[in-house]
């Protein structure tokens, strides 16, 4: 039968968080309110230009500058 595996589900999975983690940090940074706002367009970018490492460094320095 032609279904999906395990490796298959696994790889959907992975493929779907790292979506989301990239989605939710890049509307985060556009809906928040900075101090100024240099601040936010640099946030933007690096989710942009570094998606995976730019997320999760916003997630845990950026949401500190707000």
């Amino acid at each position: 039968m032609g279904g999906l595996g395990t490796p298959e589900l696994i790889l959907i999975f992975i493929a779907l968080s790292y979506l989301g983690l990239i989605t939710f940090s890049l509307i985060d940074a556009v809906r928040s309110t900075f101090n100024d706002s240099v601040t936010k367009l640099m946030w933007v970018l690096v989710i942009l230009f570094f998606p995976f490492l730019g997320s999760i460094l916003y997630l845990t320095i950026g949401r500190g500058q707000k």
